[in-house]
């Protein structure tokens, strides 16, 4: 029996945490059809990401897979055309165990019809739900990419935005959706519900004027 280069029994547990989370996301209305895809950690080298083409609102445990770092299917199945936007971000964040993205409704308003590079939540006290913010005066800027069919150039450009300090717990691609990382899963839902939350609200604050 060749030996497998991740803990068996950490894919399992990454499977169950992934699926249900994908469900849960499902129900919250943003992430409809097959759209986005979700991952975890395994260790330095692999991460469980959901396959490619999978329904969220069904997703079960044989519907996560493991990748390489550098994307690449471990075993048998297609991961996620987005898999090197999850990849790099745990190359470049060693502290990083999970990422979800997302297509929601208000972030695909939000990046289509305000076409700014950027989209910033400032004075919110859910902003306290992010990693490391501990005061509603909080101005958080997260940078809008347009949107690709060529995931290797952009994962380079998200690199290179983190490298100017942007992109610090999220990001968004135009008529997209969003991404965001955190330590662990439970953690990155968190900082997800409150960022979808927000982006709904700001999206009714503009239609408000």
């Amino acid at each position: 029996m060749s030996h497998r280069p991740y803990s068996t029994s950490a894919y399992r547990e990454a499977a169950r945490a992934l699926a249900a989370t994908g469900r849960r996301i499902y129900g919250q209305g943003w992430s409809p059809a097959t759209s986005s895809n979700y991952s975890l950690r395994l260790n330095e080298d692999h991460a469980a990401i959901t396959r490619s083409g999978r329904d969220k609102g069904l997703l079960e445990e044989t519907d996560i897979m493991v990748v390489d770092m550098e994307g690449a299917a471990v075993g048998d199945g297609k991961p996620s055309a987005e898999t090197l936007l999850h990849t790099q971000l745990y190359r470049r964040l060693p502290d990083c165990g999970a990422v979800l993205h997302t297509h929601s409704h208000a972030s695909t308003v939000l990046t289509m019809h305000w076409p700014a590079d950027h989209i910033t939540l400032e004075g919110y006290e859910l902003l306290k739900a992010l990693d490391g913010v501990q005061t509603h005066d909080t101005r958080l800027t997260i940078p809008v990419f347009e949107n690709s069919q060529d995931i290797a150039a952009l994962s380079a450009e998200v690199d290179r935005a983190m490298d100017a300090g942007d992109a610090g717990h999220a990001y968004l691609i135009r008529g997209h959706g969003l991404y965001t990382w955190a330590a662990d899963i439970g953690a990155c839902y968190r900082q997800l519900e409150a960022l979808e939350t927000l982006l709904a609200v700001e999206l009714d604050r503009r239609r408000l004027g």
